[in-house]
């Protein structure tokens, strides 16, 4: 099964592929490791769906048919091991905003209309709510202290990593419920990689502004034809860095959504006809 994905960065650990009947989906050693937390980055195998979205697409909103998006939670849910009805989703748009969420908010975005908007990011204290995420090239990034109980999910664009939700969100869950970023462990999901994600100078000027001359040597290769590539992961982990968060915390990832549209979803290899992929994260009740 691992030869299935092309693997990235040989040197960091690589995920762990699981497997429940038809479904697989992609989980990091680190935190498979925590015995309270459950967590998992959905792949393309074990849906129902079918065309451009088959099989196991999770957007409602990409023309698949509705039951069969629902079949679809219904599986990878029962893979990870938690209930559909336990699940919070996000509402993205490319922002830094992150919303604090509780059980009062299991449903939203599956079983009812979220009232709410221009939400990249989610935190919980409460067991037995699962954050929801969406991807098809962007970055996961999901946050867990084990000291105070908490977890953060976050979709981090070009435009989130700009505004630093990975600190935005580290930042909510030391106000709002007391951690100390030394005890936070992060992981860096399955995303677009550098060698993949060219971008044009207004991409690389609003970098340039967020992050250091040295960090953003590290982070980008210029083409000289006024295109970069831009290396998202790293500057991720900068921003976990600034945010007080220990290096041997930090998780990187090592498979690339663009390099592998067998198997994930990439908007960028099919030139936007595609599903979306998800990432969950819940604390066992």
């Amino acid at each position: 099964m691992r030869d299935m994905f092309q693997w990235k960065n040989e040197e960091n650990e690589k995920l762990n592929i699981n497997h429940c009947g038809d479904v697989v989906y992609l989980s990091f050693p680190q935190l498979d490791r925590m015995p309270d937390i459950r967590h998992g980055f959905s792949t393309r195998l074990g849906g129902v769906s079918e065309g451009v979205c088959a099989s196991m697409n999770l957007s409602f909103t990409r023309g698949d048919r509705e039951e069969d998006v629902f079949e679809n939670y219904r599986r990878i849910s029962e893979a990870i091991g938690f209930s559909v009805e336990s699940i919070v989703c996000s509402d993205q748009t490319h922002t830094a905003n992150v919303r604090i969420v509780t059980k009062q908010d299991c449903g939203y975005g599956i079983t009812r209309e979220k009232p709410y908007a221009d939400v990249d990011g989610l935190v919980t204290k409460e067991g037995g709510v699962t954050l929801a995420t969406f991807y098809a090239d962007c970055v996961p990034l999901y946050l867990v202290d084990s000291v105070k109980k908490v977890i953060g999910l976050s979709h981090s664009g070009w435009k989130g990593t700009v505004g630093k939700i990975g600190k935005v969100t580290v930042e909510t869950m030391v106000r709002e419920f007391g951690s100390n970023p030394e005890d936070i462990c992060v992981a860096v999901g399955p995303s677009i990689c550098q060698e993949c994600y060219e971008v044009s100078e207004d991409v690389i000027e609003q970098f340039r502004l967020a992050f250091t001359e040295e960090q953003c040597g590290n982070m980008m290769i210029d083409k000289g034809n006024g295109k970069y590539q831009l290396d998202l992961w790293q500057a991720c982990r900068y921003n976990f860095l600034a945010a007080g968060i220990l290096p041997d915390h930090i998780s990187l990832p090592n498979i690339c959504t663009c390099c592998n549209p067998k198997v994930l979803f990439s908007h960028r290899a099919s030139q936007g006809k595609r599903g979306n992929l998800a990432a969950f994260l819940t604390i066992k009740e």
